[in-house]
């Protein structure tokens, strides 16, 4: 596994937890699903047990060996594993945190508790600190999520001063369609190393021209090739290409946005892309309809994103 010290960027999948049909967790596939991350789709950093994982729907003793799974099938072939450790519970936080330094984890991201809320600022770094004090030696980020959470502290205010408070504290991943909290994020902060992981796929491109230094997302599990595609071409400054390629990403998130679009149906998409089975999600999800996986396997072939033609040079004409 990759250093600690070496600062997280680029692609970071949101990895799904595969399940059974009878909703216990298909640890089986996590091999494949490495390999299919790193040799199809050229991702290679992953996000354990967040939003897209279902973490919130897994107990804790599940959590600790799902990010095992992950921990043990991706070594020597990942480059950074960043655990989701939050909960309602401090203590749970704290245990999840421990647990991931324990296994070899690359940092630890925790979203703001969202049934008892902390109201401002200095109540919200009280409780990450807690957090990240239980795990000491590892890189910690802070998962801004507001439309989840209810928590409407602007991330911009959070990162003022936080790492006096969390000397840990390495950066943020930003879910979150508000640009101008996201560049004021990096406006104010040039001076730390910070990562600025975006979290809103379908806007990565903006957010890279704000500053961005890398994103963490549920559609790079299977648009990740299409992504690094845009991300290349943004850095050799190509930006009519760029915008091309997020044209694409766009119209099969748009497609998929207007039929109803979260968790369930990515696990719906990821098993049609890989071929991995998926599995459904964890109630009170309900599994994809069978129309949506129809409407989305015919959208994916019309753009040349599955099977493994996807996988070979395309030029952008086949993605219309």
């Amino acid at each position: 596994m990759a250093s600690r010290k070496k600062k997280l960027q680029g692609l970071v999948a949101a990895t799904i937890t595969p399940m059974t049909e009878h909703g216990e967790i298909n640890f089986s596939v996590i091999g494949q699903y490495v390999d299919y991350l790193v040799e199809e789709q050229g991702v290679k950093n992953i996000f354990v047990n967040g939003t897209t994982g279902e973490g919130l729907s897994l107990s804790v003793s599940e959590r600790r060996q799902v990010a095992e799974e992950w921990m043990t099938k991706g070594r020597n072939k990942l480059d950074q594993v960043v655990i989701h450790v939050g909960a309602l519970s401090l203590k749970e936080s704290q245990e999840l945190a421990r647990h991931a330094a324990e296994i070899g984890a690359d940092g630890i991201a925790v979203i703001a508790p969202f049934f008892l809320k902390p109201w401002d600022k200095d109540v919200l770094i009280n409780f990450l600190k807690e957090v990240a004090a239980a795990a000491p030696a590892l890189p910690f980020y802070y998962y801004h999520i507001p439309a989840l959470t209810g928590v409407k502290i602007r991330a911009e205010e959070l990162l003022d001063g936080i790492q006096e408070k969390i000397p840990t504290f390495q950066g943020l991943k930003f879910s979150d369609t508000d640009l101008l909290d996201f560049g004021q994020c990096v406006d104010q902060n040039r001076e730390r190393q910070f990562a600025f992981l975006f979290g809103v796929d379908e806007q990565l491109l903006s957010a890279l021209v704000m500053g961005a230094t890398g994103a963490v997302g549920s559609t790079y599990n299977y648009l990740g090739k299409k992504t690094n595609q845009m991300l290349e071409a943004f850095e050799r400054k190509d930006f009519s290409s760029a915008l091309n390629h997020q044209f694409c990403i766009q119209r099969f998130i748009n497609f998929v946005l207007k039929l109803g679009f979260g968790v369930s149906q990515t696990k719906a998409i990821m098993t049609l892309v890989s071929g991995i089975p998926m599995g459904p999600p964890r109630p009170p999800l309900q599994r994809a309809s069978r129309e949506f996986i129809d409407e989305a396997k015919a959208r994916l072939e019309s753009l040349d994103f599955l099977s493994s033609t996807y996988l070979k040079d395309r030029n952008l004409e086949s993605c219309s």
